[in-house]
């Protein structure tokens, strides 16, 4: 287990111990901070969007074209950030021991 800080959709802050070898969407969803990750990691749906620490924005790797892509779509509906991420394309592992996300509006 990795720990991960997340600031929720109200504001309020927690420690979700993220399990290793997942993407840190199912993490999310199953702490029940409202992420649902809809398409199971396809990067097809957007409900996964985090906005992640800038601090940890270069440490993660790079989004890849799709992830880009389907960020860019949301922008018609939510703020983006540069630092915006899916969920599904961030892999837990020791390496992202206290990564810190806020929890993007609801699409």
């Amino acid at each position: 287990m990795t720990a991960v800080r997340v600031k929720g959709r109200d504001g309020t802050e927690q420690t979700v111990d993220a399990t290793d070898g997942m993407a840190l969407m199912e993490s999310l969803r199953d702490a029940g901070l409202g992420v649902e990750g809809t398409c199971g990691g396809a990067m097809s749906c957007g409900t996964c969007h985090v906005y992640v620490a800038a601090a940890w924005a270069d440490r993660l790797p790079a989004r890849s074209q799709d992830e880009a892509d389907m960020i860019e779509a949301l922008a018609d509906f939510v703020e983006l950030r540069p630092t915006s991420r899916l969920s599904c394309q961030i892999p837990v592992d020791a390496g992202v021991e206290g990564l810190s996300v806020e929890i993007a509006p609801q699409v």
